[in-house]
């Protein structure tokens, strides 16, 4: 990316830079469309396959789960290929999954294609990467929130037009004809994005990591952290399992279960072996401070989007269904009062980032991080006993800090270390789906009112470890061109 500063953002304009802003976000506002478009018909396809209440959890969970991986892997296939091809094929697969699911005929079935779909979710991670070519650090935090935002808000616009879309096909499973339209618009999509985006601007260079594989660290410290941070992605995928298997559910055989087990400790000792075949050789080297990065940056991060949109998540998922029946609404008016959560997107995520540009990445981010904690509580207060439009005032008062938190996140991240920038999008939005398949296991066995409270403290940790850890980005960040040269990308 030039780091020629940039007079301002006019969003009116459709040329440069803010062209691809605005085909990027609709990019990812229809892969959300796509990972989301079960919530608002969750009635009737209970209906249709006359599920008990475990198994709408099960596909709640199962929605998120694929997503853990898929966003690692689609950060390093992004740095390495580049942001368009990569989300052209991403909506393309979607969208197959996405008619494969429509056309289900068991609970086995759903089961498999909404696990499938949690691919879609990685889509984020593409978006991120490619702002950051076109965008200057002083405007990042702004179009990042702009993407994301808006982007997100496709959960929101699922929910508010699909079951009207399943209405007007009429019969109990119209939810198939809705969710089918959704697979089949991301399919076409997906060949105007390609056709219409770069990668970077005409004369930029497109860094691509030195090794691929493993994210590059800087200090032994920082190699240490790095593996242990890379636990909790498996153990994610491992709680699932168990909540699948026979202590549960029963999904899974014992047998299965323990397999998956296995797999997991296998892939997890497969990471640490390649994790340390990349660095060891570079460290064993000096590295320029030049060069360095803090990879305690990244942790923290990870955390922040683990309590930001990983409750987002899980409450995008079961809100419909909670407001449901809690006020005994019909399935449109549950949908469009839950859709109420994500359409602060379309404001909280882009002031997220707006701010953070302005006041300081750190200093939003625990001031955000304090409010959500507050906000959950609130809405842990929630029962039928409530005046619906006092419910309604305070999910979206919740929902704009847990986006507003969104955007704060995602601004620090480009600012890391700009060759890398795939797979650092890739592990921080891997943990806020960690954070969505935890907080829906806990939704598993607990009353909503419980749920939300076990987020609000979960995010006061991290408030204080965020306080304590995170260093405000400064200065500048070098990149090595191909020719050896070394170019300075200003991060403040």
């Amino acid at each position: 990316m030039s780091n020629s500063s940039s007079s301002g953002l006019n969003l009116l304009s459709f040329s440069g830079k803010t062209k691809v802003l605005h085909l990027t976000w609709f990019a990812f506002f229809l892969s959300f469309a796509v990972w989301f478009n079960h919530a608002p018909l969750m009635a009737s396809i209970r209906d249709t396959f006359g599920l008990s209440d475990q198994e709408v959890k099960t596909l709640l969970i199962l929605n998120v789960a694929l997503t853990i991986p898929a966003r690692i892997v689609i950060g390093m296939l992004v740095d390495q290929f580049g942001p368009r091809l990569v989300y052209a094929l991403l909506l393309v697969i979607s969208g197959v999954l996405c008619l494969l699911f429509a056309t289900a005929d068991s609970f086995e079935t759903l089961a498999l294609f909404r696990f499938l779909l949690g691919f879609v979710g990685a889509g984020f991670v593409i978006g991120i990467r490619l702002i950051s070519e076109w965008f200057p650090a002083k405007q990042l935090g702004v179009a990042e929130g702009i993407y994301g935002g808006w982007g997100n808000f496709g959960s929101a616009a699922a929910a508010l037009s699909l079951p009207s879309i399943a209405l007007l096909f009429g019969g109990p499973e119209g939810w198939r004809y809705a969710v089918g339209l959704t697979g089949v618009i991301a399919m076409a999509y997906a060949f105007v994005f390609y056709r219409s985006v770069r990668n970077t601007p005409k004369g930029s260079t497109y860094f691509k990591p030195k090794k691929a594989g493993a994210m590059e660290v800087t200090s032994y410290g920082d190699l240490a952290l790095y593996i242990f941070m890379k636990a909790p992605l498996l153990a994610a995928l491992a709680l699932l399992a168990w909540k699948l298997g026979p202590a549960n559910l029963s999904v899974l055989s014992f047998g299965v279960t323990t397999a998956i087990y296995a797999v997991l400790a296998g892939l997890y000792a497969y990471q640490v072996f390649y994790i340390l075949k990349i660095n060891l050789p570079a460290l064993k080297k000096p590295i320029a401070d030049i060069h360095k990065y803090e990879f305690r940056q990244v942790a923290v991060l990870d955390l922040a989007y683990l309590v930001t949109f990983g409750s987002e998540l899980a409450v995008v998922s079961m809100l419909p269904l909670f407001f449901m029946d809690t006020f005994e609404m019909s399935a449109v008016a549950a949908g469009a009062v839950g859709a109420s959560f994500a359409f602060m997107n379309l404001l909280a995520r882009p002031v997220g980032g707006l701010f953070s540009d302005k006041f300081g990445r750190k200093k939003m981010l625990v001031l955000l991080l304090g409010g959500l904690s507050f906000g959950y509580f609130g809405m842990s207060q929630i029962d039928a006993t409530w005046f619906l439009p006092l419910a309604v005032v305070m999910t979206m008062t919740c929902s704009f800090f847990v986006q507003a938190g969104e955007g704060a996140v995602f601004a620090a991240v480009p600012l890391i270390k700009r060759r890398l920038t795939g797979q650092i999008a890739g592990m921080v939005g891997a943990y806020g789906n960690i954070g969505g398949v935890t907080f829906l296991t806990v939704l598993s066995f607990v009353s909503p009112q419980i749920f939300f409270l076990v987020i609000a403290a979960a995010a006061v940790l991290t408030l204080v470890i965020t306080q304590l850890f995170m260093r405000e980005p400064a200065g500048t960040m070098a990149e090595v061109l191909p020719d050896g040269t070394v170019q300075m990308i200003e991060v403040a």
